[in-house]
């Protein structure tokens, strides 16, 4: 089937190019005559753009005979002028939507060639590539993959991916577009490979790259998983053998480009393990390809790349990474990352120097911390000699290296390459590599020194290293300043020399083949030489020190002065930045607080208003059962004066215990006003946002009107209290009266009785006097007072309590006043059993009417 599409495809091709078939012996000069011809044909028939618009409304039609040829014509078109018939149906009213209608066509003819009519319409055509988007492209090519079988499926499935990635390929739009509308889910079932060994067809491996082009061009992370299993697979189940070791290059790359700059899927990456026995990180497997000379080029590229996207802005990976070459975690038993980077630094085969030396200088980049750490690494190099750094170990093969002119150009440049990487920006390397006083007579041997071409670029990079070591210098070794490097450069080599020297790295055409992409694509291992990243690092530096080789000793100093100068400027901007922020946190969290006390306030004020009425329901039956008393008391007979003053004695006990909770309650605010102004002082100077001022002030000014109301309230419990005791006075004024009936000595008990509460009663009233003058000095220093967040909740719990006291000493009064109506009860009852003569309530109603009546009642009694 696949080989009659493509004939048709073909022969469909060859009609409408050509109006003459040509002869089987047709050369191939002739054969591009026809070619041409048919161009020349395409270019008459678009001339006028009403040909292309006739032949999209005949695509309407739904007869075979006449859109089927259509579909195969307007192909043809595309594909000789494509770029003006483009502009044409771009123009053209539903053009586009016309074209999406054939992938929907049930008869599979005109679909597949409705694929192929699509591919050479979307191409490089941003525009089209959109609207063929949001026509649902994606959503049908998917659907048609599903069917087809996905991987397993045949040349359709292909086209659909060709179609996919022509819609996806450089267009962020339609990338963005199809991450959000969830089509990378339905991509999971592409790479579920079934455990059938009997191996993979052309066509599904075709499908395969095809698939992991199209996750690549999406940026699809979320399909890690089901890549790494792909991978797996193709390892696992085929070994390398025939088309299916492309497929595994092809799935390390996609691996590559999902992980990069992605630290979820690094950090799932540096957990998996590979498929061997014992199980190992597949980094570590991956390591072990790329330092072994037997594995394909191919594949060595993939996997340095592949490591490379695993350290890309990932510092905790390269902390693991150098942590396998520290003294503490080296573990006999296991290979580790680390040390298949050290047996590839310093192994006889020169891809695997510069692999291994541009990894590790990946471990490093921008990553102060461990360009320190790697300082630790110790190396023994023979039996019996004491081990030496990896540092020095560097700079020494790389001195050996360097005596044998013409070889290993590879290797010398992949170590120079790690060694400025690693002492970049990094001072403490920089004194380790000049402490070694071979290193920079070598250097400037190597760059003063008239080689070829080749060596022209190991020259550069000397240059590079030698100039890294005097502007990072920080002048802790007198042998090796800045200023004496400098004068040894202009002595030994020239300045203008060391300059064009460190100039012809970024001459040089594989640098410019680097600086292109990230992935490492070279045609042969020989050309291999420069790392993409170390191109970014030399494009950096090449101004910076050339500037620093031609400034001379004052320039020098007056630069440090100006970066001291900025430092203290920086670290002085950063202090405010931070007290600004604290402030920042501090007026946000005063206006939550100010916004909780607003809605606190508001419920206070309703509960106010329900208690202000209770009070005014206490009041109404307060002033009642005062009419009441008022009443009663002129009833009062000789024998009521014990009980009278049993009753008084009672109410001065009752007075004293509420004197004493009046004292409690003006202590426990003495306390509470002292808390509080030691919150009012420390908000005080917190408090320095004018709009919260202003906001607190309000709050405080409802407050104050809270405040009044509570004091109006206790005025009126005051006046209470002194009617009160007003009417204790008319009781006592009442027993006076009593006649002669009752004993001298009786009388005489009585009257010193009298006397001695009187005094204490006077007693009684000059302490809550004085309690009311403290209490009213404590109200004035409370109305004096800031207000404030922490204010306003403590006087809100006080204004609370005091409502509370109020309720409280009306029902004592309520209590007091029933009390008494029962004690003159009482009294009535036990005059009434001596004999006397008591009027009942009514009665006594009935004579109230009168003056008279009232006076002989009083007489009676």
């Amino acid at each position: 089937r696949r080989d009659a599409v493509r004939a048709l495809k073909a022969l469909c091709f060859r009609l409408t190019r050509v109006t003459i078939k040509p002869e089987e012996e047709q050369d191939e000069t002739a054969q591009k005559q026809s070619d041409d011809l048919g161009a020349q044909f395409t270019d008459q028939f678009v001339q006028d753009p009403e040909h292309v618009t006739l032949l999209l409304s005949l695509l309407e039609e739904f007869d075979f005979h006449v859109r089927w040829p259509g579909v195969k014509l307007l192909t043809t078109l595309l594909k000789n002028q494509g770029v003006q018939v483009q502009g044409i149906i771009l123009v053209s009213p539903m053009g586009v939507s016309r074209l999406m209608d054939l992938l929907a066509d049930s008869r599979e003819v005109i679909r597949n060639d409705g694929l192929l009519l699509l591919q050479q319409l979307t191409k490089s055509n941003a525009a089209i590539q959109k609207i063929v988007a949001f026509e649902n492209a994606f959503e049908r090519l998917l659907d048609i993959i599903t069917e087809e079988g996905s991987s397993d499926g045949g040349i359709v499935v292909e086209d659909c991916l060709l179609l996919l990635l022509n819609l996806l390929k450089n267009n962020s739009s339609n990338q963005n577009f199809f991450k959000e509308g969830s089509y990378i889910q339905r991509m999971k079932p592409w790479f579920e490979i079934g455990d059938d060994n009997s191996g993979w067809s052309a066509q599904k491996v075709t499908n395969l790259h095809l698939m992991l082009q199209v996750t690549q061009k999406s940026h699809a992370e979320v399909l890690l998983s089901s890549i790494y299993k792909l991978s797996i697979a193709s390892f696992e189940t085929h070994c390398f053998q025939g088309c299916d070791r492309d497929t595994f290059f092809q799935t390390i790359n996609t691996v590559s480009e999902v992980i990069r700059g992605s630290q979820v899927n690094q950090d799932y990456f540096a957990s998996v393990n590979a498929p061997s026995n014992p199980p190992r990180p597949a980094i570590v497997v991956l390591l072990m390809s790329m330092v072994n000379e037997r594995q394909p080029f191919v594949l060595r590229c993939a996997v340095l790349y592949c490591f490379q996207c695993f350290l890309y802005k990932n510092q905790k990976g390269q902390g693991e990474i150098v942590a396998t070459l520290l003294p503490s975690t080296i573990d006999a038993n296991s290979i580790s990352a680390g040390q298949l980077l050290c047996g590839g630094l310093f192994s006889v085969d020169s891809l695997s120097n510069w692999c291994a030396a541009v990894a590790l200088a990946h471990s490093l980049q921008d990553n102060l911390t461990q360009k320190e750490q790697l300082l630790r690494v110790q190396l023994a190099t023979s039996l019996g000699k004491p081990p030496v750094s990896l540092l020095q170990q560097c700079t020494n093969i790389l001195s050996q290296v360097g005596h044998l002119r013409g070889s290993k150009v590879q290797t010398r440049v992949g170590l120079l390459m790690l060694l400025c990487t690693w002492i970049n920006n990094c001072p403490i390397a920089v004194t380790h590599f000049l402490h070694n006083q071979e290193n920079v007579p070598f250097l400037t041997a190597q760059i003063s020194e008239n080689l070829g071409e080749d060596e022209r670029l190991v020259q550069g990079l000397c240059a590079l290293l030698l100039g890294i070591c005097i502007y990072y210098n920080d002048n802790s070794l007198e042998n090796n300043t800045k200023e004496k490097l400098k004068q040894l450069i202009e002595k030994r080599i020239g300045k203008e020399n060391f300059v064009e020297k460190l100039g012809f790295i970024t001459k040089h055409e594989l640098y410019s083949r680097a600086a292109q992409k990230p992935q490492p694509v070279f045609p042969s291992p020989e050309q291999m030489l420069f790392d993409h990243e170390f191109t970014k690092l030399v494009k950096e530096l090449e101004g910076v020190i050339t500037k620093a080789v031609h400034k001379s000793n004052e320039e020098e100093k007056k630069e440090e002065e100006v970066k001291k100068t900025l430092e203290q400027h920086d670290n002085i901007v950063t202090q405010y930045k931070e007290l600004i922020r604290e402030q920042d946190a501090q007026i946000q969290e005063l206006k939550e607080q100010v916004v909780s006390t607003s809605s606190q306030n508001e419920q206070m004020q309703t509960t106010v208003t329900q208690q202000l009425s209770q009070i005014q329901q206490h009041k109404d039956q307060y002033n009642i059962l005062k009419l009441k008393l008022g009443k009663e008391s002129q009833l009062n007979s000789q024998g009521e004066g014990s009980q009278v003053n049993g009753l008084q004695t009672e109410e001065l006990t009752q007075l004293r215990e509420e004197v004493e909770e009046l004292r409690k309650q003006h202590s426990l605010l003495q306390t509470q006003l002292g808390d509080k102004d030691t919150l009012i002082t420390s908000l005080k100077v917190q408090q320095e946002d004018q709009t919260t001022q202003n906001l607190l002030l309000c709050l405080m000014q409802e407050l104050e009107g809270l405040r009044s109301r509570v004091q109006s309230q206790l005025a009126e419990i005051n006046q209470m209290k002194t009617e009160r005791q007003e009417l204790l006075r008319r009781s006592s004024d009442a027993v006076s009266s009593i006649d002669g009936s009752i004993d001298g000595a009786k009388m005489a008990e009585v009257e010193s009785r009298l006397a001695a509460q009187t005094t204490e009663t006077e007693r009684l009233k000059e302490e809550a006097k004085s309690l009311s003058a403290s209490r009213a000095e404590l109200d004035q220093q409370l109305a004096s007072a800031t207000s404030t967040v922490a204010i306003l909740q403590t006087e809100k719990a006080k204004l609370q309590t005091e409502v509370q006291d109020s309720k409280k000493e009306q029902d004592d009064l309520l209590m007091l006043l029933a009390d008494q109506d029962q004690k003159i009860h009482s009294l009535k009852q036990k005059l009434k059993d001596l004999g006397e003569t008591v009027d009942d309530e009514d009665d006594l109603d009935g004579r109230d009417q009168t003056d008279d009546d009232y006076e002989e009642d009083e007489d009676e009694d």
